[in-house]
């Protein structure tokens, strides 16, 4: 049985424009107020530099977890560890924090807090999903491309499932970082003013929104 996916509400693209909205509006009164955007940037890369790789992708691979965005993460990466570990380094260590995050969240779907999870997801209006064993690779493809619930409700959706954790983890951790290395690069370029790189990340970005946009035309409408 396919799992059935709330489309996005009016209500819900009105919340994350007022989000956009009010971020938008408090860096520019910032601006104005003359604060250092750029400065203020740059210290913070090098906070969390000095944090440490082991540090940053040991919060990466548990905080995601529990709601933290896998963004917030992918963002900071490049800028601040590319000069120690190198760009390829990075993707790395990002792909490696991906897969314990992926593991860690079926486990505590699947068996340690499976009753609360259960709680949690039909407190959010979603249904606990039943998948046959033959769809397993195509409901976690659908699930993990289909906008909706966030990256770790996926993750929790998918483990309640009992999806094959084989099936589980090389599609999302596949979908994750096709999404990723554009982040990464793009971050990277941004802070250290590389306009051709900058662009490259947007060009994955770019690709993955059409690869992404031809999956779920291939499966079709209404599938999810």
């Amino acid at each position: 049985m396919m799992p059935e996916a709330k489309p996005v509400s009016k209500k819900g693209l009105f919340i994350k424009a007022g989000v956009l909205g009010a971020v938008v509006l408090v860096a520019a009164v910032l601006v104005l107020w003359g604060v250092d955007l750029k400065a203020l940037l740059v210290q913070g890369m090098a906070v969390i530099g000095n944090a440490g790789p082991w540090v940053f992708f040991t919060a990466m691979a548990l905080l995601p977890a529990v709601g933290c965005p896998l963004l917030a993460f992918a963002l900071p990466a490049g800028p601040a560890f590319s000069g120690q570990l190198g760009l390829g380094g990075v993707l790395a260590a990002y792909g490696a924090a991906i897969a314990v995050n992926l593991a860690l969240t079926y486990w505590l779907a699947s068996h340690a807090l499976r009753p609360w999870v259960e709680r949690l997801v039909a407190h959010l209006g979603y249904k606990i999903p039943q998948f046959a064993k033959d769809e397993h690779v195509e409901v976690t493809l659908l699930l993990r491309i289909t906008p909706g619930p966030p990256f770790f409700l996926q993750s929790y959706l998918l483990g309640l499932g009992k999806v094959s954790f084989v099936t589980y983890m090389w599609v999302s951790w596949s979908v994750a970082m096709v999404y990723g290395v554009g982040f990464v690069i793009f971050g990277d370029a941004i802070i250290h003013g590389k306009a051709l790189m900058a662009t490259t990340g947007v060009s994955l970005l770019i690709a993955a929104g059409i690869i992404v946009h031809l999956v779920r035309k291939h499966y079709g409408k209404g599938r999810v």
